[in-house]
C-alpha cells in the first residue's frame, strides 16, 4: 500500500478550554463547538486538511465524534488520574466500536499523557501510529502545526515519533 492509498485517521485531543468557560448558560453543545481554546482550534484545522476522518480524545468520554453532544461542563484531564479519566477497556472498545482500526495510519496530536493513551489504546493494532509535534512545548507544536497547514506537509521532515 502506497502513502497515497493509507487511510488517515486524526486524533485530536480535546482542551481545558470549552464554550461553557465564557458562556456558563450555554447548554450542552457538539464536541467540535465544545472546545474553545486555540490549541483545539488549530489541531482541528490539521484534521480537516489531512485526515479522511477525524475524532476527538477526550479524557472524560473517549473517542468521540464531531457531532457527539457533550452535556455540560467538565474538568477531566489524563494528566490527574483522581479526575477518573476513561478507562484503557472503555477506549479499546470504542476503537472497535467506531471502526477507528481500520485506518492504516494513525495520527495522533497532543502532549505526552495523550501519546501515551493513543499508543497504549492502539496496542496490538496494524495502524502505523505517528505523533509529528512530539517533544514540542505547546507554542512550538502549534506553530509548526500551522505551518504543516499552510505547507500542505502533514508530517514535517524529520519531526514524525512512531508509536
Amino acid at each position: 500500500m502506497t502513502n497515497a492509498e493509507k487511510q488517515v485517521l486524526v486524533v485530536v485531543p480535546c482542551g481545558s478550554s470549552k464554550v461553557w468557560d465564557r458562556d456558563p448558560g450555554h447548554g450542552p453543545s457538539l464536541a467540535k463547538d465544545a472546545y474553545a481554546g486555540a490549541p483545539f482550534r488549530v489541531n482541528r484545522a490539521y484534521a480537516e486538511r489531512f485526515g479522511n476522518a477525524w475524532v476527538i480524545l477526550s479524557a472524560k468520554y473517549g473517542f468521540i465524534l464531531q457531532d457527539f453532544t457533550i452535556p455540560g461542563p467538565y474538568e477531566v484531564t489524563f494528566k490527574r488520574p483522581e479526575t477518573e479519566p476513561v478507562a484503557l477497556d472503555v477506549l479499546r472498545q470504542q476503537i472497535q466500536a467506531l471502526g477507528l482500526d481500520r485506518f492504516s495510519r494513525i495520527i495522533g496530536l497532543g502532549g505526552k499523557e495523550y501519546r501515551a493513551v493513543l499508543t497504549r489504546a492502539f496496542t496490538g493494532s496494524a495502524a502505523e501510529l505517528m505523533f509529528p509535534f512530539a517533544r514540542m512545548p505547546i507554542g512550538r507544536a502549534m506553530q509548526a502545526t500551522n505551518r504543516a497547514i499552510a505547507s500542505g506537509a502533514p508530517i514535517p521532515d524529520g519531526s514524525a515519533v512512531h508509536g
